[in-house]
């Protein structure tokens, strides 16, 4: 069998009533013939929504079909039994030209429970945002559930929620049972455990082209909610050029920034797993042991768990997120 390589995969490009163009106005990836692009998938293992190797003699094979064949040779060995055939992570970019719905969702217990599926936490890195652009992350005031509902059923429930003015680099931690919308002018990148189960609470009561309004799940989301409220939203952290930057670490992944400006080598000898590379600017190559691979703006790579070495050499100042899955 011939070795494993850092794998690059073609994006699932997703058309969205709240989607934009920045996907390809920003990021340079073509998602045509869609009209716009809400959402682009750079690398899942989501069911009927595997991205597929882009190039290399594994072309044309999809993520969940590698999993089956390679197993702990592409994740590790504690990866592999912890999550058998299901890859751990799902990485999209998302373009808001308008308001999200506002949405939680539910925990690992609660979506075993009633979907037989694993939880939904994420993180996000913004990538570019218009001037005062903002995004909701939990609530403004002490709440409970009465409370709650009483905006909720008064049509009235951005009146509790939390606003945040956003900016380029800037990481917001989005666990399981947080009340949170992105609003529009937002380009992220968007790191979540392999999970599609969004409950909506409110959609700013648009309809769509035929007048009909989305579905709405307040049953389902009442007990997925968490009603504390937060002090500090953002995640902070201070960039180190040419190292790497710890960004946030949580129960599912760990996410460092590697802002390069000269060639870094990350040695992964010590580690059971497989490592995610997503490129947020810039251009590199990066060096293994069976050769090299580039990557730039909008691409994401794969590095298999059996890869122990990488040298990343940027052509121009580049910001890639290195993401380990847990």
């Amino acid at each position: 069998m011939k070795e494993l390589y850092p794998l690059k995969f073609n994006p699932l490009f997703k058309d969205k009533i709240w989607g934009g163009d920045k996907i390809k106005s920003v990021l340079g990836l073509d998602y045509s013939p869609l009209p716009n692009c809400g959402e682009a998938w750079v690398l899942s293992g989501v069911e009927n929504n595997e991205t597929i190797v882009s190039d290399g003699w594994l072309q044309g094979n999809h993520l969940n079909e590698l999993l089956e064949i390679y197993m702990d040779d592409l994740v590790g060995e504690k990866l592999f039994e912890r999550y058998r055939n299901e890859f751990p992570l799902l990485i999209k970019l998302l373009d808001a030209n308008d308001w999200l719905s506002i949405q939680v969702h539910p925990n690992d217990e609660l979506a075993k429970k009633r979907h037989n599926g694993s939880g939904k936490t994420e993180m996000w890195y913004i990538l570019q945002a218009d001037q005062n652009a903002q995004l909701i992350s939990g609530f403004n005031q002490e709440m409970t559930k009465e409370k709650y509902l009483d905006f909720l059923n008064s049509n009235k429930l951005p009146q509790i929620m939390n606003f945040e003015k956003v900016s380029p680099n800037d990481v917001f931690y989005m666990p399981s049972g947080r009340v949170h919308a992105l609003g529009p002018g937002i380009l992220l990148a968007e790191i979540q455990q392999t999970s599609d189960i969004t409950y909506r609470m409110y959609d700013w009561d648009r309809v769509d082209s035929e007048g009909k309004a989305r579905d709405l799940h307040t049953d389902l989301a009442l007990d997925a909610i968490d009603f504390k409220v937060y002090d500090d939203h953002r995640i902070q952290s201070q960039t180190h050029p040419d190292q790497a930057t710890l960004l946030m670490e949580s129960p599912y992944f760990i996410t460092n920034k590697l802002l390069l400006t000269k060639p870094l080598i990350r040695d992964y000898s010590e580690l059971d797993s497989c490592v995610i590379y997503l490129c947020v600017n810039g251009l590199a190559n990066i060096e293994y042991s069976g050769g090299n691979i580039s990557i730039k703006t909008g691409e994401c790579i794969l590095v298999p768990a059996l890869t122990n070495i990488t040298k990343i050499i940027p052509k121009s100042e580049t910001n890639i997120l290195e993401i380990f899955p847990l």
